[in-house]
């Protein structure tokens, strides 16, 4: 599949440079439509239920109210939380949601149980509603009505205030992501009756009185209409109020014909409603403003750039003198956040472009590889905007192009190294032709795009455990894991299409190439390595040791190194709190808070505004006292700074001036922080100490005691104990006999209270557009002490009247400020910021010190809140997630290797990985947090694969041949260098601008950043020289294993635990052939063929003997009468000889003869073994084949069970059911094929063997076969048919040798013997039949016709003349056939290197990830189908080039007799 894609985008350059530009351009689009904003919204999904009665106080509100909403919310589906705060007047109820149930599911489900509440509380008690749809990220800009100084005496807050609420309000309606505009400050315009009481009495009415006539005067009528000149004239009764004489002509009681109007007994005025909160600016007291809350889910940058249209366009209408001026805009953050992204991505992308140009030493290639940088992010943000993944701090800062791009370096220089070795092959005139270059280009990417999609793999499954974290957590880093993995997936989607078209394209080598500055370097660090790794091998004992005492070190630091959630993100603006004393006065807040905004502005030159907020604003999703303050301190750049030089000091200087403000207390934070720390744990501060218990004045008490004993922590910066009690209030006390004795009730007395101090609503005028309340109150003069209230006189039943003292006991009591829950559990806590240490070590001394020192009573106990519960729910997350992913590496290193030993030194990477990135956290003063704990998951992922890179070169060079375990060491380390160095480098210098940037956002990323440049430092370091003694004590312990120990032990072993009943009918019953060399011993012995080869041989060895063939000896016998008339007897012998060199030649012959023959016995036992060898591997590969179709049953057999389940179920197809049924049996019809093929190589096997005895075949694993690590052409001479052809010109020539000898003369030699009856003998006696006369003779036989001996040897020379002729182009034919063969095998060994490093790992994977995938229903059967058959195809395609690898070895075997 990979290689197919690969070709198709060489051949199709055209598309794949369309589909480049499709993606740059759906890129592009999806920049402007992913949300941006500074930080991820971390807040968790809620939803605020508010209930305002400004008239009740606490523990009412907590009665009659917070109670009835906790408890008809706590069983609602999907809460996780429910807490509330209880205060005079305001309650607030926070319920929690599981974050997958959505925005509006939860809105809804809550609005469904509002509608049961609001019958379960009273009237008069406030009607719950829902707070606005946004989170701690929704304040996105707040802003103040400023007056111009000329104009400062025409506008009135009050005016300010309408102008807020009924123009910029109005206008700000129907903006797109504006779900709320909150109003603060200012006085809210009401039409004010203030009563007289002194009148009230001598004229003998009440406040009802009023009251009632206000309301029965303020309103219209209609009276249908009435036709008249063929019109409809309607009849409308004009009653409305419009202004302020109308209420004063109004009649109240009419007293003996008089009428009694308001203006009477009351002075009617503009005044304003009752504040619960205030706001301030610079010093300059009260201002107007308000703030834009942001829908939940919105873009934060679309939403600003909104509001600020719609400002622009509010201000042109608003009065003269009249601006909107922002103190806090989103947009100015993100700004910052994202211009320090971008220079941090920017700066690393060109130093890793540097570096690559640098070592690749071609300029093409390294602009190649960067252009995937801006790809791979465009891809990413394509699917960030299919996902709804937001663009930030977090999502993008983490992107390290050095790591991304890994996968594109590799083909790059792989395609460049194979051009330039093309190019150096060629002749001078020759030229890389595109097809060339396109064909070059197609074997270096899918050659290394195994080995690259293999790393970027495991980089991959690194990030999924992050995307198991939860919670805040959660939120914070699945968009930085969820973009990383967007950008890899687009860079291995590059890799595959636009890498290799490119290179085909554009990639130029330089013939006569010098080495450059990067190559020199290369070399120059090898020498270095190859020095100090020699030196090392003598150390190996202490370098480990020292490893191990630097990660104790490390383990000992990391223990001591403290603990936070995430560093804080410097938002460039201050917040912070003033605390005043518990029960303050509005007016006291509002008169602090101004002394604190003008000595911070008189003495701070870099503060650009100072603001405070005090209270509630409008919508009150703030429950806040009026004795808090939330200040904001607008700061100028940086760069216009002269009090201070860090943030740190400025607050700490900030701090010392304001307390000469007594009676206040300071807690300082961020805006956003502060925000987002109260939406998530109901607390604003870093740490809280939450105390759960039931009595209020115990909580109260036991929290002061709390604070007492914590602020004398170290790093314990700002401490506020929640105000629970000590609220000034004047309780009225009714006497129930007197009201009883006077007729009167409870309701009817509260009512004169309630419209007299807080007046009541009369009704509504209009002003045009415009509707402001007609409120009753008493004036100002008689609402101001406790003697106004007792001297408030109510009506009796007989109408007189009488002070409300005679009815009441009206005094001054404390009350409870405010009554927080948790969980429907009372509580009460200590709030902490935390400066200079980090949040873990200060709530270890904390709890050691309240364990000591404080008692609790018994049901009352402390919980840790505020960011250190982020933290410690994180933590406990991570000790889930990192096994995890540490398992993971492990598994995909197991699967590469296939051997736990290598995988276990390669893990080794991980430890030495921690020592760095420990070590240089401890170096910059920074705790660990979760950012840290993120970069440590993506450090062991990359650490890795240096090991990977050298375990995998050592084991090439061990299938190479190379034994010597040094010199295998020294020579992979010194060729893997400049990768492991690429890689590293890339890596270290990608995070570098990230880690020492100091511009805004930076302290989120620095920590990340920090770890992995750390961590690789030193897993690079300690891989390239712990690695290697680790390797060679592993593989010299494994040699001495096998050479002296394991093989007799293992024998003894299985001696004395077999059976030998066993062993006995192992024996005789049959023979087990398990290895070729056996099968190859069978037949050579029993072959026929090689049998009758042998006994030729034997022949011929005989007929050496024969070679002297000396003529049968004559032996002749005469009886007769041939000398005289007797009878004579007589005998001779006589024998011929051919010359003497004819019979040794002839010798010589018949040995050359012999000799031949054995030539030829070993040519046919070569044969043999050949077609031994093709057989057993034909038939391993039949049984491997077998095994892999097995599998393939096992997986369809699965598959078709859970697509019967699925379809039974109605959650699949019948397709996919018939589907998985059809893949089932084809597999089964291959099975029974594949099976009868074993049976048919069997039997062609036994038949190469002849053996007649029960043989048992059995091939071990069928793996491919070793080649002679020496190989050369000089090798085929031992080739047996090129030795039987030039043995042609011996026998040639000794035939010759023998026609010369058959020339020369032959010889005879004789004896005879007889008898000469009758003759004389020498001494004159008559001979007889004993008297015997004999003698010699010899003979020589000269040839005289040398024609026929002439033409036998110039037959000879002729035959010696085709022997070598013969031998000559057999030699050529066979060197050819050789070099052929050579060739095939290291073609081949390629491919097998791709399929073993790379290729079958990820089938594995590929496999397990299917099934997978198809359970959990993240595929269909098709992708299955797919991805199964892709990864099977793999191994099909491995035993095929296993088969191969091994038919073309066996050929080379053959052709030089092994």
């Amino acid at each position: 599949m990979i290689n197919k894609l690969i070709s198709f985008s060489i051949k199709n350059k055209l598309i794949i440079g369309l589909l480049t530009l499709t993606l740059v351009v759906v890129g592009l689009w999806s920049v402007t439509k992913v949300p941006l904003d500074a930080v991820p919204d971390i807040t968790n999904n809620q939803v605020q239920v508010i209930t305002q009665a400004p008239n009740l106080g606490t523990e009412d509100i907590e009665q009659f109210v917070t109670y009835p909403v906790e408890v008809s919310m706590a069983n609602l589906p999907g809460v996780t939380e429910i807490r509330s705060v209880s205060r005079f007047g305001l309650s607030v109820v926070t319920i929690v949601f599981e974050d997958n149930m959505g925005t509006y599911l939860p809105r809804q489900l809550v609005s469904e149980k509002l509608t049961e509440v609001k019958e379960e509380i009273p009237n008069g008690f406030g009607v719950p509603e829902m707070g606005p749809i946004s989170t701690g990220l929704g304040e996105i800009y707040q802003y103040t009505l400023e007056v111009e100084p000329k104009f400062r005496d025409k506008y009135s807050p009050s005016d300010l205030r309408t102008m807020q609420d009924w123009i910029v309000r109005r206008q700000m309606a129907m903006v797109p992501g504006v779900v709320e505009v909150n109003a603060f400050g200012g006085d809210v315009k009401q039409y004010e009756v203030a009563i007289d009481p002194n009148e009230l009495k001598a004229i003998g009415i009440t406040i009802i009185d009023v009251f009632n006539a206000l309301q029965e005067n303020n309103e219209n009528t209609g009276g249908a209409y009435i036709e008249k000149d063929h019109l409809a004239n309607f009849i409308r009764g004009e009653g409305l109020i419009r202004n302020l004489s109308d209420i004063e002509d109004i009649v109240v009681k009419n007293l003996n014909g008089i009428p009694i109007t308001i203006k009477d007994v009351a002075k009617v005025q503009y005044g304003k409603a009752v504040k619960y909160g205030a706001f301030t600016k610079d010093g300059l007291g009260e201002v107007s403003g308000g703030m834009i809350l942001m829908l939940k889910g919105a873009s934060s940058n679309d939403v600003v750039e909104a509001v600020h249209k719609r400002m622009a366009e509010i201000e042109k209408s608003l009065p003269e003198g009249v601006t909107i001026e922002p103190f806090l805009d989103r947009s100015t953050l993100i700004a910052k956040t994202t211009g320090t992204v971008s220079q941090n991505l920017i700066e690393g992308a060109l130093i890793v472009i540097f570096v690559l140009v640098f070592l690749l030493g071609n300029w093409r290639g390294g602009l190649i590889v960067a252009s995937t940088i801006p790809l791979s992010l465009l891809f990413a943000f394509i699917l960030m905007n299919v996902f709804g993944v937001w663009a930030n701090l977090m999502s993008l800062g983490a992107i390290d192009f050095g790591i991304i791009i890994d996968g594109a370096v590799i083909i790059v220089e792989g395609t460049v190294f194979l051009l330039y070795t093309r190019l150096q092959r060629a002749s001078k005139e020759q030229k890389i032709t595109s097809e060339t270059r396109d064909k070059v280009t197609y074997e270096a990417s899918s050659k290394m795009m195994n080995s690259a999609f293999f790393g970027q793999l495991i980089i991959l499954i690194v990030f999924i455990p992050i995307l198991a974290l939860q919670g805040v957590e959660g939120k914070m880093f699945k968009p930085m894991a969820l973009t990383f993995m967007f950008a890899m997936i687009g860079v291995m989607i590059l890799c595959l299409t636009y890498v290799p078209m490119m290179s085909a394209l554009f990639l130029r080598v330089n013939p006569k190439k010098k080495k450059t500055w990067g190559d020199r370097f290369i070399h120059w660090l090898e020498r270095i390595y190859d020095r100090v790794l020699a030196k090392s091998f003598k150390r190996g004992k202490w370098i480990v040791i020292t490893a191990v005492l630097f990660l104790g070190v490390a383990t000992f630091t990391f223990s001591k190194m403290g603990g936070e959630f995430v560093p804080q993100l410097d938002e460039g603006d201050l917040a912070f709190h003033a605390i005043l004393k518990p029960g303050s006065s509005l007016t006291e807040t509002i008169e602090t808070t101004t002394k604190i905004e003008k000595i911070i502005m008189s003495k701070f030159p870099e503060v650009k505004h100072v603001l405070c907020r005090i209270g509630v604003a409008d919508v009150p999703t703030d429950p806040m006292p009026m004795d808090i303050a939330d200040c904001f301190i607008i700061l100028k750049p940086k760069s216009e700074w002269v009090s201070a030089s860090s943030k740190a000091e400025l607050i700490d200087k900030i701090k010392e001036a304001v307390e000469v403000v007594p009676g206040v207390n300071y807690e300082f934070t961020q805006p956003i922080e502060m925000r987002f720390n109260e939406l998530l744990t109901g607390v604003r501060e870093d740490l809280a100490i939450k105390l759960f218990g039931e009595d209020l004045d115990v909580l109260a008490a036991k929290a002061e005691e709390i604070g007492k004993i914590v602020s004398t922590v170290d790093g314990v910066a700002d401490m506020k104990v929640e105000a629970t009690s000590g609220l000034p209030q004047i309780t009225v006390n009714y006497d129930r006999k007197k009201l009883a004795q006077y007729g009167l009730n409870i309701e009817e007395l509260n009512f004169y209270i309630e419209s007299a101090f807080a007046g009541g609503k009369a009704g509504v005028i209009f002003e045009g557009e415009k509707r402001f309340d007609l409120v009753v109150r008493l004036d100002e003069a008689h609402k101001k002490s406790i003697d106004n209230l007792k001297n408030l006189y109510v009506n009796l039943p007989n109408g007189s009247q009488l002070p409300l003292r005679e009815l009441a006991d009206i005094s001054y009591q404390a009350g409870p400020m405010q009554i927080s829950r948790d969980n429907t559990n009372r509580r009460t806590y200590v709030g902490i910021n935390v400066r200079g240490r980090d949040i873990q070590s200060v709530v270890d001394d904390i709890e050691k010190k309240l364990d000591a020192e404080l008692d609790l009573p018994p049901g009352y106990y402390i919980r840790y809140g505020g960011a250190f519960e982020n933290l410690e729910r994180a933590s406990e997350r991570l000790k889930i997630v990192v096994p995890i992913a540490l398992g993971l590496i492990f598994l995909l290193i197991f699967f590469a290797l296939k051997s736990f030993k290598q995988s276990i030194m390669i893990y080794m990477a991980i430890p030495l990985a921690a020592i760095g990135g420990i070590f240089s956290l401890w170096m910059r003063g920074m705790p660990f947090s979760i950012s840290a704990g993120v970069g440590f998951i993506v450090l062991f992922g990359v650490a890795v694969l240096n090991g990977l890179v050298l375990i995998s070169g050592w084991n090439e060079l061990k299938e190479e041949g190379v034994t010597d375990i040094d010199e295998r060491i020294r020579l992979g380390a010194k060729r893997r260098i400049r990768p492991i160095l690429l890689t590293a480098l890339t890596d270290v210098l990608g995070f570098l601008p990230m880690a020492i940037s100091t511009s805004a956002g930076a302290e989120v990323q620095q920590p990340l950043a920090t770890v992995v440049i750390g961590g690789m430092i030193t897993a690079t370091l300690l891989t390239l020289f712990v690695l290697p003694i680790l390797y060679r004590w592993v593989e010299n312990r494994s040699l001495r294993k096998s050479k002296g120990i394991a093989v007799p032990a293992l024998g003894v072993l299985l001696l004395l635990v077999l059976p030998s009943n066993l062993i006995h009918a192992q024996t005789s019953d049959s023979t087990k052939i398990t290895r070729v060399e056996e099968a190859i011993d069978i037949g050579l012995k029993n072959n026929g063929y090689m049998r009758s080869s042998q006994m030729n041989v034997e022949l011929l060895k005989v007929a050496e003997k024969s070679a002297v063939n000396i003529d049968q000896t004559d032996f002749n016998v005469q009886y007769g009468q041939y000398n005289s008339f007797e009878n004579d007897f007589g005998f001779d012998v006589s024998q011929s000889f051919e010359f003497p060199t004819v019979y040794s030649t002839q010798k010589k012959l018949a040995k050359k003869k012999t000799t031949e023959g054995e030539i030829k016995l070993s040519a046919v036992a070569n044969d043999l073994r050949r077609e031994i060898k093709v057989a057993w591997y034909e038939l391993a590969f039949d049984y491997e084949k077998l095994d892999l179709l097995k599998f393939q049953d096992s997986l369809y057999s699965e598959f078709l069970h859970a697509a019967t389940v699925r379809y039974e179920a109605e959650e699949g197809t019948y397709l996919e059911k018939v589907s998985a049924e059809t893949q089932l049996m084809q597999i089964q019809n291959e099975l029974s094929l594949i099976e009868v093929d074993i049976s048919i190589q069997e039997q062609k096997l036994k038949m190469l063997l002849n053996d007649s005895s029960n043989v048992v075949i059995i091939p071990d694993k069928f793996d491919k076969m070793e080649l002679n690590a020496t190989l050369n052409s000089e090798l085929i001479q031992a080739n047996p048919n090129l030795r039987a052809i030039q043995q042609q010109i011996i026998l040639a020539q000794a035939e010759k040798s023998v026609n010369k000898a058959k020339m020369l003369p032959n010889l005879s030699i004789g004896y005879f013997n007889q008898s000469m009856i009758g003759s004389q003998t020498v001494n004159g006696n008559i001979a007889t039949t004993s008297d015997r006369f004999s003698g010699v003779q010899g003979g020589i036989s000269i040839p005289l016709f040398f024609g026929s001996y002439k033409a036998q040897i110039k037959m000879s020379e002729i035959k010696s003349e085709i022997a070598e002729v013969n031998a000559e182009y057999f030699q050529t034919a066979l060197t050819s056939q050789y070099e052929q063969a050579l060739n095939e095998v290291l073609k081949l060994q390629g491919s097998l290197n791709y399929y073993e490093e790379s290729a079958l790992s990820h089938a594995e994977l590929i496999i397990e990830n299917a099934q997978k995938s198809f359970l959990n229903g993240a595929i269909n059967y098709i992708e299955y189908f797919q991805s199964i058959r892709q990864a099977l195809d793999v191994k099909i395609n491995y035993i095929n080039t296993v088969k191969g690898f091994n038919n073309a070895v066996i050929n080379i075997n053959h052709l030089i007799d092994q």
